[in-house]
């Protein structure tokens, strides 16, 4: 199994967890809202990192940003180099306030990979993938996948307008069929996501559809998907955390399983989940 063409039957937890002392590639601004990150550790992090996995960040600390808590944070990319890891962040909190002042030369600790992965084969023919916000980093690495072995690939993103969509960012050079949907001109409607949604999945038979950042596309998902049982969902979940290793349980989340209804841990036995078993709110960016 290598790091980007798998077959993956979405494990979970992962028995690769460890920390690792990184230096400062690269750290700038990607636009108004979002910076890029690339860290390079001695550890072959490209190797054992898979789509969907996180990592938890040491954010530095400032005078006036003293963040406690370690960040989990999805990887937006790997490679070339086998030590070298990339991230793709919003800056909304004392976290990744602290992270921005980061600088190209210095050093972080992080800890992962944590979680499981999306599960993708490269026998697939064409996979839908939906995204909004940091579900954009989350879902780059399958994109990449996917392009790889030659697998179809559309896209349908939404962003709050054409100036925070991050298209060429998200696909990075692999083909795809791309239908964008913005706040700003009221194409991002659920109802006329749906009604697109509906449409692409008739027309096109994905083998499955990927979805992350906004709890409203995965509920949209959850009951487009309904009509058509041929065609799988999963979603990467995005829950604040305290520990990451499943041991405080901040992040547990209520599933539908065939036992019924039962409490699991996003940071162990997610990030990722079958679309259908996602119950109840959730706290999306």
């Amino acid at each position: 199994m290598n790091t980007t063409c798998f077959e993956s039957p979405r494990p979970t937890g992962t028995a690769a967890v460890a920390s690792h002392r990184c230096d400062v590639l690269e750290h700038r601004s990607v636009n108004s809202r979002y910076r890029y990150l690339r860290l390079r550790a001695q550890a072959d992090l490209a190797g054992m990192t898979r789509p969907g996995q996180f990592y938890q960040l040491r954010c530095p600390t400032t005078a006036e940003l003293q963040p406690f808590l370690l960040r989990p944070m999805s990887v937006y990319g790997t490679g070339p180099e086998p030590g070298c890891i990339e991230f793709l962040y919003n800056v909304t909190g004392v976290g990744t306030s602290a992270l921005a002042t980061l600088e190209v030369g210095g050093s972080m600790d992080i800890v992962g990979p944590v979680g499981n992965t999306f599960s993708f084969s490269p026998t697939f023919s064409r996979v839908m993938v939906v995204a909004r916000g940091v579900g954009l980093a989350t879902m780059a690495p399958l994109v990449k996948a996917a392009g790889q072995a030659g697998v179809a690939v559309t896209a349908l993103m939404s962003a709050r307008s054409p100036n925070d969509l991050m298209e060429k960012e998200f696909l990075r050079g692999v083909p795809a069929e791309v239908h964008s949907v913005f706040d700003s001109d009221g194409t991002s409607d659920v109802a006329k996501v749906e009604a697109l949604v509906r449409t692409l999945l008739a027309r096109q038979r994905p083998d499955v559809v990927y979805t992350c950042g906004s709890h409203r596309l995965l509920m949209l998902l959850q009951r487009v998907l309904v009509d058509h049982p041929e065609v799988a969902g999963e979603v990467a979940m995005e829950q604040r955390m305290a520990c990451g290793m499943g041991v405080c349980l901040s992040c547990v989340r209520l599933f539908e399983t065939p036992d019924g209804k039962q409490f699991k841990r996003v940071c162990r036995e997610g990030p990722v989940f079958p679309i259908h078993e996602v119950v109840g709110e959730v706290e999306f960016g």
